[in-house]
């Protein structure tokens, strides 16, 4: 009997690890994307990405980001080149550690499953990494377990091991529509009107999620979170040993960040609030403001950046959903259609592990914590601040 056919709609993190999950599960897989691959607007495609166990007091995630590590590791020994840096991770915070905090839960997390994170203070901070403003970050942790991620390389390596499965890779090629017959889903029309039919469509674009499938909007929303590369004049300070990859008092500045690469840039980025836009929108550029916000931060956090060259900014679109988790389940309305988005934002950590939850999920699998949720609504204030 021949494999049941899926095509998948986003050759992102998301749509790569389910191609290649898929197809060793013996599922005929093709792979559709609008733009080259990797597409140059996906979220995924960018220099770095955190690779971090730490999520305050959620259980679940941690356990799920230990087995993602894990294969991580093993990546790293069987790519041509490790793509996985693990310098550790650093939660820093500018008054002391307290319960209910992110940075108090994960710290109490990690030591509770038996992780080694080690309790940094002033004096440990400004003497481990003296970049930082000791006077004003006061206390945190370091976990050596965690970096960062060549995102980009990451997808262009698994889409060559997608393509050597025998995964079949249909790019430049715009999603019009599903093909519906009655309450089931047989397959795509692209941009062109042609037709691909298939057993099952799976949905992993992304930010373009909502706006290709309308009847999830308000569900899902895109947004954009500003991203900064500098070039700073000495390069030493900012070796990972020095300057590992951080969260600078995440919840309340949204700032994290990465040490210096290869190539001398120092990556900074911001995951607060964001702009709602299309993913395509003439907006998506970094503002005035977020420029201004950036050098005020790195002025009181990190002064020997403050006047560092911007070389590059970007806007990464995010596919967030209300509640803050990823979304992988089969549509209760479509047989045989399949959405893999939310919170793109964290899902590239979950690269090693993601193409297996979201075949699960065609096979009626679902992961409960990532199942449909349509009653999950936005906050009476952002919903009401949407309409101002």
């Amino acid at each position: 009997m021949p494999a049941q056919s899926v095509i998948i709609i986003g050759a992102g993190i998301y749509g790569v690890t389910a191609s290649i999950e898929l197809r060793q599960r013996g599922y005929d897989v093709s792979l559709f994307d609008p733009g080259p691959l990797p597409h140059p607007l996906a979220a995924s495609t960018d220099i770095s990405k955190a690779i971090r166990m730490d999520y305050g007091a959620d259980e679940g995630y941690m356990a799920l980001m230990e087995s993602a590590l894990d294969i991580w590791r093993q990546w790293n020994a069987i790519f041509p080149e490790p793509l996985f840096h693990e310098t550790g991770v650093t939660y820093l915070c500018q008054s002391e550690m307290k319960p209910g905090g992110f940075e108090h839960d994960s710290y109490q997390l990690l030591l509770k499953r038996g992780h080694k994170p080690q309790r940094m203070r002033s004096d440990d901070i400004r003497k481990s990494f003296p970049v930082w403003n000791a006077d004003l970050y006061v206390d945190g942790y370091f976990n050596p377990e965690g970096g960062y991620a060549e995102s980009g390389k990451v997808v262009t390596r698994l889409i060559e091991e997608a393509t050597r499965l025998g995964v079949k890779l249909f790019p430049n090629q715009k999603f019009a529509r599903l093909i519906e017959k009655g309450s089931r889903v047989g397959g795509i029309i692209n941009g062109d009107g042609v037709t691909f039919e298939s057993d099952a469509v799976i949905i992993c674009a992304g930010a373009w999620t909502h706006h290709l499938l309308p009847h999830l909007k308000g569900m899902l929303r895109s947004v954009g979170q500003p991203v900064f590369h500098l070039r700073p004049n000495d390069p030493l300070p900012y070796w990972p040993s020095r300057f590992p990859t951080y969260g600078a008092d995440i919840s309340n500045s949204g700032y994290y960040g990465f040490p210096i690469n290869r190539d001398g840039v120092v990556k900074i980025a911001n995951h607060g609030v964001g702009r709602e836009m299309h993913p395509e929108s003439s907006d998506r550029v970094v503002t005035p403001k977020e420029m201004r916000q950036l050098r005020e931060f790195l002025q009181t956090s990190f002064p020997s950046l403050a006047d560092a060259p911007i070389t590059y900014t970007r806007v990464c679109l995010y596919s967030d959903s209300w509640d803050g988790h990823l979304w992988i389940d089969r549509d209760p309305q479509r047989e045989g259609l399949v959405v893999a988005a939310g919170d793109s934002g964290h899902a590239f950590k979950f690269a090693p592990v993601l193409g297996s939850i979201i075949a699960d999920a065609l096979e009626e699998k679902t992961n409960p914590r990532f199942r449909w949720r349509p009653n999950v609504k936005p906050p009476k204030s952002e919903e009401a601040a949407r309409h101002q």
